[in-house]
Order: structure tokens, then C-alpha cells, then sequence
């Protein structure tokens, strides 16, 4: 080895090797000429608009050992990743290894360095992942015309078959091909969009994102330039609830699945990441945020999940920002922008609180982080000609900003207590378990009449108004499942230690008291499980939980586990409308098999309660009085008149 090192071919070699790898590593042009070639060395394409050029070195590996051509090639795979991520230069320098390597695997030597006599075809490189194709060479970033982003959207599934690249997504996804297609699908996504997410998250503005989209005719300013990563957000948003014809098609699957739905999710988020959404703290970037959370998987259990990631991100950002602060947003002249930030501000601290509990982790804000006041409308211009409710002025009339926010106080409440690893191995201290339960009852009492789903009505009761009050009753009641879930994971303290010993349950001072409380969680998770069946078992049958941005998703997966692991047929309604979700969320699909389960795996006598086995009463006696289609008699609901939804 030394010999070699020494020798002439040995310095050449080792020369050649050195100066590809700092030509990576410092993004330089390649000074290595061929080895042993009489050509010159054939010049490539320029790299990034000509600011650079680099060399092929035909000549070099014919020469090499296999230990050296090994040696060179794994020094440039082990920095190639590295670069990748560096620079969007190293894009050209990518397909030049990908070639080098093709031809050295495909063209070996013999053992003494010359040629074989028949070479193999070289075989063609493997396609580069669609983020190098479109997200850095040629780059998109924040002010690339949105008509050029529906290229990255709508560009074939990265497996595909060169023949038909878009049979994967569908009979019709080869419409996908032209141009003016893509623009009028676009424009379609947008507006479902706005008809139906908007009404529930409504953080833009319809008029202005319309005006800015400018995906026909001439493109707008480059400062208006909408952020590509909410371009295709929206259109992600909007291929969940479409019913164009190519997503029908795309449909026509087991399951009911649309993986051209799956793959524009994917490919916003990995947008969002790409353009440092998460990392920089900007107002484009905190509603996009806010608007990729809920696109993402609701199951607690999925590996991939990316669980309060987004609202977590944004949260942050209106931190970086100062939102949080009263004297900052009155420096905002714009009362638009003001709004949006405010309204924005108060999403993530309501979705911070309650995505805190449903997951178990801790909150990102506390009580005291910020000062502003509550989400106000201004005042509308009479002389203006839209008479429409705006989404928002609807939210804040009928109370839900201030009820919201009260209960996401408690929710904080709990996660702060309940999900710490001293409860997880003591178990719930008593005194805290008596905060939460009174804290959920006085709620109960000062808003869930307002805001929750009234016994009587008057005046127009129209899909915003029927899904929110559905929305917040099921929030609150979930409160209790969740308490009661955890209780029964995690025991109370005061019994935990008792046990322990080796010693009686009544030897704890205040059992009768404990024992009350604890009946007390498990009738008001009971009761909350059914009612959030019922409110199901409704929205189902008017089909409005195919059109829910997984604003109910949780509440009725919390619920549907609970009732399932107590052996109540009523889960049959949570079943059923997970499987009307299942054509927007995957996941609930699944769910509604794994609660299927195990609601029979129970009534088969597979016991599922640990801690709180013995606080409810055995249901079979109720089973029996259940209505056919697994809704309780109205008299075991307070409210529990649904005639409304079907109107």
C-alpha cells in the first residue's frame, strides 16, 4: 500500500480524490483532468445559471482498483448528503456522481486496470426526490408566481410509470398533464376551500387571496406574490372535501382513499419545511401553520404523526412576534393584518390547550404569557357592499371565543397535573383531581347552556351554528373522559400508596370522599362519551362530518375508545361516523376497526379498566333500553334535542 501511495498513479489518484471532495464539500469547480486520457476533460452544462462549472472525469475510474474506486466513491456518498442540504449548487454536481457511479458499477476493470471488452449499458440514474426537482434546483421560494408552484403540486407520484405517470392518482389524473387543467382544478380546490374550511378556521381573506392567486392572466407584484407553501396548503385543504371528478375517480378504491389527496398534503408540508415555515417568525408563516395542523394525523398511536408540531411552531412565532402583547398590536396600522394576528393569536392558544390534552403532553403558553383582549370585529362599513356574516363576527356574537378560552384555562390545567412523569408513577393526587372537577363543573355552568347544543331554538340555525355548538359540547364533555382515562392509567396517589403497603383502601383518611369524586368522573365521562355518540350518530346522518376539518375528529375518537373498552353498543354511532371521516382522515378508518375490537373483545369478557374497574355500575341494563340505531333515550341527555340538524 505504501508502494502505491508512492507511486505516480498513486499521488495522481489520491490528488483526484482530494480535490472532488473539497470541489463538494467548498462547492468548487473540479481541477482534476482525466488520468491516463489524452482527451481534455469534457465540459458540462454550467451549473445555476452559469455562475459555475464543473468537469466530468471520464478517465479516471478505468484506471482505479476496486479498493480505490470504492474508497472514492464512499468519500463522496459520505459528504454528498451533507452538501445536498447546503447549497442548491450541488444539485448538478449530484447527477455527475449519480453518473460517475453508474458507469463504474456498470463498467468494472479488470485486474490489471484495462477495459473489459463488451461493457454493459449504463443503466439510468434513479429519479431525484421531487424537493431537489422543485424546491431547490430549480428553487421555489417565497416569491415564485403560484402558477409555477401548481407545477411542484401537481407533479406525478415520485413512483410511477414512465408510459401513464399519473395512473397511480386515477382514471382522470392524467388530466393533470395540461397546463390550463391544473389552473382550473387549482382555482376549483380553492374555492371548496373557502366554502367549507374557511367556515370553521377562517384566518384569510377570501377576497384578497383570490386577487393575489392571479393564476390567470398577468402575474401580480412580486411583494403581493401569495407564500407557496399556502398555496398549496389550500389546494391540500381543498382535495379532502372536493368532489371534482378527478378526485371521485381517484376514489374508486378500498377504503375510499384518494392518494392524490394523501400525496398534496405531504407535499405542503414538505413545502412548509423546506421554506423554513416552522423557523421563522413571520405572520404568513404563523397562518400557515395554523392551517397545516389539523391537516395532519389525529391518531395518538400513529408512528408518523405530527402532533401539535405546526400550532406549536406558530404559537412560538406569535410569541417571537409579540402578539401576545397589547402595546405591540396597537402598533399595527392595518386592521386587517391586526385582525387576522389577533384572531390567529387566539386559535393558537385555544389549540395549544386542547391539542395539549388530546396528546398528553405540556402546553406551550401559560395563563400569564400574554395580555391582549379578545378576538373583536370592527365595525363594518354600512356603505359596503358585501352583507354576508363574516365567519368570525358570527364566532364572536355567539360566544365562543370567551367560552373556548375558559375552557382551554382548565385544559391547561390538566395537562400541567395529569401529564408529568411523578403522576405517571404516584399516580393523580387527590387535591388535584378535586381542582379539575370543579374547575370542569363551573364551566358546565357559565357557558355550555350558551354555547353548547341548545334545547330550543329560535331564529335561522344554519351549518356554522350547528357544527360549533356540537363542536364546544363535545369539547367540554371529552374533558371528562380524558380525566377519566387518566385516572385509570395512572390510579389516585393517596390509594396508589396504600396499596402499595400491602393495606386496605379505607385506611386512606378521606376515602369516602375520594370514592365519591371518582364515581362522580366516571358518570360524568359515561354520560360525556354518550352524548358525543349521540351528536355523532347526528352529524353522521346529515353527512356533516364529511365536511369536518377534524374539528370533532378527536373528541369522537376519545370517546368511541372509552365506550369500546366499556362494552356500550353505543360505539356503533362513534364507528360510524369515523368511517364517514375516513374518506378525509385515513386514520379514522383505522380507529373504527381497532374500537370494533376491542367493543368485542370486552363483550367476549376480556376485561380493558385498570384504577377505575370498579366505578361504574355494570351498563347491561341500560344496553337493553338503547334505541335501535345505539342513541339513548332523550330523557339521559340535558338538551338532547338534534330535530334541528336536519333541516
Amino acid at each position: 500500500m505504501r508502494r502505491f501511495v508512492r507511486s505516480d498513479l498513486g499521488k495522481r489518484i489520491i490528488y483526484c480524490v482530494a480535490d472532488a471532495v473539497r470541489s463538494i464539500v467548498y462547492r468548487r469547480t473540479i481541477r482534476a483532468r482525466t488520468l491516463y486520457s489524452r482527451q481534455p476533460a469534457r465540459r458540462s452544462a454550467p451549473m445555476c445559471r452559469g455562475d459555475r462549472e464543473t468537469y466530468h472525469l471520464p478517465g479516471v475510474f478505468p484506471v482505479l482498483s476496486k479498493f480505490s474506486r470504492d474508497l472514492l466513491l464512499n468519500t463522496l456518498l459520505v459528504h454528498l448528503p451533507r452538501c445536498l442540504k447546503r447549497c442548491k449548487c450541488i444539485v448538478p454536481n449530484y447527477l455527475i456522481i449519480s453518473d460517475i457511479i453508474v458507469r463504474s458499477s456498470t463498467s468494472p476493470t479488470t485486474e490489471n486496470g484495462s477495459l473489459p471488452p463488451t461493457p454493459s449499458a449504463p443503466k439510468p440514474p434513479s429519479p431525484l426526490p421531487l424537493l431537489v426537482q422543485y424546491g431547490f434546483y430549480p428553487a421555489i421560494n417565497r416569491r415564485t408566481p403560484s402558477r409555477e408552484v401548481l407545477d411542484y403540486i401537481f407533479a406525478p407520484p415520485v413512483h410511477h410509470n414512465p408510459q401513464a405517470p399519473y395512473a397511480l392518482w386515477g382514471e382522470l389524473a392524467h388530466k393533470l398533464e395540461n397546463d390550463a387543467f391544473k389552473v382550473e382544478f387549482a382555482l376549483d380546490l380553492v374555492e371548496v376551500f373557502f366554502q367549507i374550511v374557511h367556515t370553521r378556521i377562517p384566518l384569510l381573506n377570501p377576497q384578497q387571496f383570490r386577487d393575489n392567486l392571479r393564476l390567470v392572466g398577468e402575474p401580480v407584484c412580486a411583494e403581493d406574490v401569495l407564500h407557496p407553501a399556502l398555496v398549496a396548503t389550500v389546494i391540500a385543504w381543498g382535495t379532502k372535501f372536493s368532489e371534482h371528478p378527478l378526485l371521485v375517480a381517484d376514489r374508486r378504491r378500498p377504503g375510499n382513499q384518494s392518494l392524490l389527496a394523501k400525496a398534496l398534503v405531504d407535499r405542503a408540508r414538505d413545502l412548509a419545511e423546506a421554506l423554513k415555515v416552522h423557523r421563522l417568525p413571520t405572520s404568513d408563516h404563523v397562518v400557515i401553520g395554523l392551517l397545516l395542523e389539523p391537516l395532519q394525523s389525529q391518531n395518538p398511536e400513529d408512528p408518523n404523526r405530527f402532533h401539535c408540531f405546526w400550532v406549536s411552531a406558530s404559537t412560538r412565532h406569535l410569541l417571537d412576534l409579540q402578539v401576545n402583547h397589547k402595546s405591540v398590536l396597537t402598533t399595527i396600522s392595518d386592521p386587517d393584518a391586526r385582525g387576522t394576528m389577533i384572531f390567529a393569536f387566539w386559535m393558537a392558544c385555544i389549540a395549544d390547550a386542547y391539542g395539549s390534552v388530546f396528546y398528553r403532553h405540556k402546553p406551550v403558553l401559560d395563563d400569564d404569557d400574554y395580555d391582549i383582549d379578545f378576538y373583536t370585529v370592527d365595525p363594518i362599513n354600512a356603505e359596503g357592499g358585501d352583507s354576508r356574516t363574516d365567519p368570525r363576527e358570527q364566532l364572536e356574537f355567539l360566544g365562543y371565543y370567551r367560552a373556548a378560552h375558559s375552557l382551554a384555562r382548565t385544559a391547561r390545567q390538566i395537562s400541567r397535573n395529569l401529564w408529568r412523569p411523578s403522576t405517571e408513577s404516584d399516580g393523580v393526587p387527590f387535591e388535584v383531581l378535586y381542582m379539575l372537577t370543579s374547575a370542569l363543573s363551573t364551566w358546565r355552568d357559565d357557558f355550555l347552556a350558551i354555547v353548547g347544543v341548545p334545547s330550543n331554538f329560535e331564529g335561522e340555525w344554519d351549518f356554522v351554528s350547528a357544527v360549533s355548538s356540537c363542536a364546544s359540547d363535545a369539547t367540554y364533555h371529552v374533558m371528562w373522559v380524558i380525566l377519566f382515562m387518566a385516572l385509570d392509567d395512572f390510579g389516585i396517589k393517596e390509594i396508589n400508596e396504600v396499596t402499595r403497603m400491602n393495606q386496605p383502601v379505607t385506611m386512606v383518611p378521606n376515602h369516602a370522599q375520594i370514592d365519591m369524586v371518582k364515581r362522580k368522573v366516571a358518570e360524568e365521562a359515561l354520560h360525556g362519551a354518550l352524548r358525543i355518540a349521540g351528536l355523532a350518530a347526528v352529524l353522521t346522518s346529515n353527512g356533516y362530518l364529511r365536511l369536518d376539518p377534524a374539528v370533532m375528529l378527536a373528541s369522537c375518537i376519545q370517546s368511541g375508545n372509552l365506550l369500546a373498552r366499556l362494552g356500550r353498543p353505543e360505539v356503533s354511532n362513534i364507528i360510524e361516523g369515523l368511517r364517514q371521516y375516513s374518506s378525509s382522515y385515513e386514520e379514522a378508518g383505522e380507529q373504527a376497526t381497532e374500537m370494533r375490537r376491542v367493543y368485542t373483545q370486552v363483550r367476549a369478557g376480556e376485561a380493558e379498566l385498570q384504577h377505575m374497574a370498579n366505578s361504574l355500575v355494570a351498563p347491561d341494563a341500560q344496553m337493553e333500553e338503547s334505541t335501535g340505531n345505539g342513541i339513548q333515550d332523550a330523557e339521559m341527555y340535558e338538551s338532547a334535542d338534534y330535530s334541528v340538524y336536519s333541516r
